[in-house]
């Protein structure tokens, strides 16, 4: 039994320098948690040049992955340095020499992680990932381990924390979507190019994951609808909360006999929905199981220490098993055939805002188009508009098929009286 575990680490950002404090900071700790001492041998960086500070002396810098990657004496890789492509090159050699894999990657996981798994099915390795969903948020190893015997039907969550900390703002400073995403690029929020941030990709690819892992089908990104931010008007957050609604960044997956539908888009919550008060850049995940009811993991979505925390935990899960003999093991193939719903069986409410011309009838007009498609409302708004002539309609529907919503609106658009579709978001919660 081994006493000793080596450690390669790949990428000394952020992240990385956050793993290496804590293996120091927590070090007798985790020693007698796994019993067995931790040490990284190598660190992949760009520069081995630049100075840099590491509280273990004897910890080599190189900027050749194959020193980490085929180094007989290195038992785990832990990957924290992003990228997708040359990443998972890297990252098969290490499995193909026999390493186990912890990694915080999630558009490598989203994008590649039925052919990493299947190496490490053959190779007899290890590979873990919960950092790469909610950082701080333990919501895979939930998912594994904690309701493995439950039959998960829904998942909805905020897994974005730089959007979160955008419509956070936007709502609380009544400040426009611009001026708010310089504040988060400022702060560390948002990267320099925000796009998969605000565009919805990134909470995509997580959904991606949480698919794949509660519902045991073979997703691909592809597979979700992914509506972002971009664009975002304070009239509509206004509104929302008129209505009795906050309005999220949602990621939802549902499950039911007509298969499985997956989307992120801005979502209206009820205001008393738990998902509605999580703020700023914190994440939440919202689990709905079959047995054990409604369940909520809420947490750090971001940081150099929460992230840091999930990969040592994935790490500590690996070291376990190396000491059990049971590594290789952790991963299941999926139990069923992907099962898309058909658009014709997806059932939302929807909200809709338009310009239209303040005319006698108008609004009977608009919704006896809606009604052909067997479409009714919650909630009807009208307002005067800045516009002579024009006026404001905001609209809540009852559960409407998305087919069937789609149709309409293909009318709606090119209806004489109405200016323009301003907005459409989903609404959660009621029939």
């Amino acid at each position: 039994m081994k006493n000793t575990i080596t450690v390669g680490l790949l990428g000394l950002g952020t992240v990385g320098s956050g793993v290496i404090e804590i293996l120091h900071d927590h070090k007798e700790r985790i020693q007698h948690r796994t019993g067995c001492e931790v040490t990284i041998k190598s660190v992949l960086v760009n520069n081995v040049e630049k100075p840099r500070e590491l509280p273990d002396g004897s910890t080599n810098l190189t900027d050749r992955y194959e020193d980490i990657t085929r180094d007989p004496e290195i038992d785990v890789v832990v990957e924290v340095m992003g990228g997708i492509d040359h990443t998972l090159t890297i990252l098969l050699e290490a499995i193909q020499h026999g390493k186990h894999v912890v990694t915080a990657n999630k558009d490598l996981i989203a994008q590649h992680g039925a052919e990493l798994f299947a190496a490490c099915q053959e190779s007899g390795s290890d590979l873990y990932y919960e950092a790469s969903v909610a950082a701080g948020v333990p919501i895979i190893r939930s998912i594994m381990d904690g309701l493995s015997s439950d039959r998960i039907t829904k998942m909805m969550g905020i897994v974005n924390g730089t959007t979160n900390y955008i419509m956070t703002k936007m709502s609380q400073d009544g400040a426009d979507f611009d001026s708010i995403l310089k504040e988060a690029q400022d702060l560390g929020f948002a990267e320099a190019d925000p796009t998969a941030d605000v565009d919805g990709l990134d909470a995509a690819r997580k959904m991606t994951i949480l698919s794949i892992l509660g519902f045991s089908m073979p997703f691909n990104l592809e597979d979700v609808e992914v509506k972002g931010i971009r664009g975002l008007s304070l009239s509509d957050i206004q509104y929302a909360e008129e209505l009795g609604y906050r309005i999220k960044l949602i990621g939802i997956a549902e499950n039911d006999v007509n298969g499985v539908s997956v989307s992120v888009e801005p979502t209206f919550l009820p205001a008393e929905h738990p998902l509605s008060s999580v703020n700023d850049e914190f994440n939440a995940v919202y689990v709905y199981g079959d047995a054990v009811g409604e369940t909520m993991f809420y947490g750090p979505g971001a940081g150099k220490l929460p992230t840091a925390t999930a990969v040592v935990s994935d790490l500590i899960a690996v070291l376990k098993n190396i000491r059990l003999g049971t590594t290789g093991t952790a991963y299941v193939q999926p139990q069923f055939p992907k099962q898309v719903m058909p658009k014709d069986q997806q059932m939302t409410k929807k909200y809709i805002r338009l310009h239209v011309l303040d005319q006698t009838g108008m609004l009977m007009e608009i919704t006896k188009i809606f009604a052909q498609y067997n479409i009714s409302f919650d909630q009807i708004i009208q307002r005067s508009y800045e516009e002579d002539g024009e006026r404001e309609l905001m609209m809540v529907t009852h559960q409407v098929s998305e087919e069937d919503f789609s149709q309409a609106m293909k009318e709606i658009e090119t209806h004489h009286s109405v200016k323009s579709v301003e907005s459409i978001f989903r609404v959660e919660g009621g029939s």
